[in-house]
């Protein structure tokens, strides 16, 4: 285990035989599912933040950073849910409060559909129902980010333009240069696996049956899934509000933090009253 000083909190580094990860704090446990491009390293202000009054912890999504990649190929979502419940089990905190920011997000929907009694309350950041809202063909998706790994580079070498793309123009360079580390963990075939079970998402029949309270978060410049899939996807969950934050873009937890981590706190609050 590494420990690694954060402004509030200590937090430690986990890499376990099958999950890595990176936790801090005590008390209930609110976990954190990263994007396409991130890694553990990706929710640092939230780590700083809510550690100081929750036991959160963020993982490296399986394939990437240092855990162990599934066993399924190709890799699914069923699969990456069932991996996200496994690792909520091995955290051994009971149910937890599930935050997912874009395709982490996906995943906790699958999570709080098939296991429900691993989800206590949902936060979903910059994310969507399904994959092609807007008509999107996949083929043609996936050809264009799966092209830098066809021409050889991995994704440190091309992780400044990608997130460059999907940013909002007001994000600090810190927080930008902090997202751009996130992604050099990642090696070029769990990226490629990651993007290939990506096209496959579409959970709007599973929406209407979670239960968990969620909090639904996207940011207004955010042209990756923009504020109308938010919408989308509080309209479909039974228990779900939408909060839009101005000015931001698709990174949202490190664009806004301070706004994300209030969001979050109050939403956590009255689950954890009950």
């Amino acid at each position: 285990m590494i420990q690694l000083w954060h402004t509030r909190e200590m937090a430690t580094d986990v890499d376990g035989e099958r999950f890595a990860w990176r936790e801090a704090g005590q008390g209930d446990l609110v976990v954190f599912l990263h994007g396409l491009g991130g890694s553990r390293i990706s929710w640092e202000p939230q780590l700083a933040t809510l550690g100081a009054h929750n036991r959160v912890a963020a993982w490296d999504l399986p394939g990437y950073g240092a855990s162990a990649p599934l066993l399924d190929n190709p890799v699914t979502f069923a699969a990456l849910a069932q991996a996200a419940a496994d690792w909520i089990d091995v955290l051994g905190g009971g149910k937890a409060h599930v935050v997912g920011i874009s395709m982490g997000a996906m995943v906790a929907q699958y999570l709080a559909a098939w296991h429900p009694p691993c989800v206590r309350s949902l936060t979903l950041l910059s994310t969507s129902p399904a994959f092609g809202l807007d008509g999107t063909l996949p083929d043609e998706w996936m050809t264009a980010r799966l092209a830098p790994l066809a021409a050889g580079q991995q994704p440190a070498e091309f992780a400044d333009r990608v997130l460059r793309a999907i940013a909002g123009p007001h994000i600090d360079e810190a927080a930008f240069d902090g997202q751009r580390r996130a992604m050099a963990r990642i090696s070029g075939e769990a990226l490629q696996r990651s993007i290939e079970c990506l096209v496959t998402h579409d959970a709007r029949e599973l929406l209407p049956t979670i239960e968990a309270p969620t909090l639904v978060m996207v940011g207004e410049l955010d042209e990756e899934t923009p504020p109308s899939y938010a919408q989308l996807l509080v309209e479909q969950m039974p228990h779900a509000w939408l909060q839009t934050v101005p000015q931001a873009g698709h990174l949202l937890n490190v664009e806004a933090p301070d706004v994300v981590n209030a969001a979050i706190a109050r939403h956590l609050k009255p689950v954890e009253e009950r």
